[in-house]
């Protein structure tokens, strides 16, 4: 039990913000308290998360449900801080991070090496789950525009690299042909959902201006991200290089770690500005990173950027995964309504991806561990919904509470069911070998 004993001032916590309005902030001791909380509830979480041999971020996003409604039992400040602005800004920055450390994980080699298998899986992957989560809006959604129909498609289609790749790793199957397929697709499709989440936002930015978004309008966005994600891609390997090995003259410390985030704030900037979501910039600026271009730092006995980057997404991220948690209202659960779209929508994102593996081509590959492995949606899917609670169609938002709250409950359960599934699956998969042997 002593091991537990940092946990003992949680216990006051609730104690303490029941005291507090729910309008109680404004000021810096207010952001340091709040930080405070979300980091405690984010590593007990994570903590009580990895024990059930479970990923840390399905903690995470748990804490930050339990949280926020503790306004159910009359303690409103933690749903307070889901409108503040300064936890908002840490927390965009985290998932800024987020993407720029998953950009890390691969390398434009590794994408362009990727065979016609993952490219099909990944289109699959992507046009079935839009397909199904569409319908399920029209279905069940009557009420709301079509524009939230599409949203509801566009976060279904990605597949979380981080969730994936963790739970291969853990499982020692990331080298199996199976796996290299999943990793490549995964990649592929998150680039394709950024793509078509450029789009959807686009048209609803049209339509709340008054217009709409016409055929060359939509090719133009679709245009300017692969544009935009091919000129980063081509000028950043062409000068990250360059751009590394003069820093590497300048004398101090923390100029590695400096020269990474400044090229992941500008990609992150250039994207923004040219109407595509931040993170496409942060995934881009990680993406043209490889470890050659460091080594003058590395030769000298510094850290990888890999390595100097963590700590800041230890800190950050866990704001966003907890805020967003925060977000889930379970109140809109008691009704039939919000349930059902929950669990349609978890069933369109299982059987979507289900789909794309279809796409696996050749003999003896085994298609349902890529199907499984491509199931989580995870932090892209997260990001995804929340990029839609900031849009808004004639004063009204776009997904409001109750279709947020089923995303994320879609979310939550694509995380838990993937790791057990798909080690079930693959060990299926090498008994079967080896009977064939």
């Amino acid at each position: 039990m002593a091991r537990f004993a940092f946990l003992a001032p949680l216990v006051l916590i609730p104690t303490l913000a029941a005291s507090l309005p729910a309008d109680a902030g404004g000021s810096f001791a207010h952001v340091l308290l709040a930080l405070a909380v979300i980091l405690a509830g984010a590593k007990l979480g994570g903590d009580l998360a990895v024990r059930v041999h479970q990923p840390a971020v399905l903690g995470e996003l748990v804490a930050g449900v339990i949280l926020g409604n503790l306004d159910l039992v009359g303690i409103p400040w933690f749903r307070s801080l889901t409108g503040d602005a300064s936890i908002g800004v840490l927390a965009q920055l985290g998932v800024l991070i987020l993407l720029f450390e998953v950009g890390i994980e691969s390398t434009v080699r590794e994408m362009l090496k990727v065979g016609a298998s993952a490219t099909l899986v990944a289109v699959l992957g992507v046009v079935t789950p839009f397909a199904l989560g569409w319908l399920v809006g029209a279905l069940l959604l009557p009420g709301h525009s079509a524009y939230a129909h599409a949203f509801l498609g566009a976060t279904l289609t990605a597949t979380s690299v981080g969730i994936t790749a963790r739970v291969l790793k853990d499982l020692g199957k990331s080298r199996l042909a199976e796996a290299r397929i999943i990793l490549g697709a995964a990649v592929i499709d998150d680039v394709l959902g950024l793509v078509i989440l450029a789009v959807v936002a686009g048209v609803i930015e049209a339509a709340n201006q008054g217009g709409t978004l016409s055929y060359a309008a939509t090719a133009l966005v679709v245009a300017k991200a692969a544009v935009f994600l091919i000129g980063a891609l081509a000028l950043g390997v062409a000068i990250s290089p360059r751009l590394f090995a003069t820093a590497a003259r300048l004398r101090g410390n923390g100029v590695l770690l400096a020269t990474a985030l400044v090229l992941c704030f500008l990609l992150a900037w250039l994207a923004s500005a040219v109407g595509l979501a931040p993170i496409v910039g942060a995934y881009a600026a990680g993406l043209i990173l490889e470890d050659v271009h460091w080594k003058d730092f590395t030769s000298r006995g510094e850290k990888s950027v890999g390595e100097l980057v963590q700590p800041v997404g230890a800190f950050l991220v866990p704001v966003f995964f907890v805020l967003m948690g925060m977000r889930v209202e379970l109140r809109s659960f008691a009704e039939p309504a919000g349930l059902g779209l929950a669990l349609l929508l978890t069933l369109a994102a299982i059987v979507g991806k289900q789909a794309c593996a279809l796409g696996a081509l050749g003999r003896g590959v085994d298609r349902l561990s890529i199907g499984l492995g491509m199931i989580p949606r995870g932090e892209v899917g997260l990001i995804f919904a929340s990029i839609g609670l900031g849009l808004t169609l004639h004063g009204e938002r776009i997904v409001d509470e109750g279709i947020y709250s089923a995303v994320v409950i879609m979310v939550i359960v694509t995380t838990l069911v993937t790791p057990p599934a798909l080690k079930w699956s693959l060990e299926r998969g090498a008994r079967r070998a080896a009977r064939r042997e």
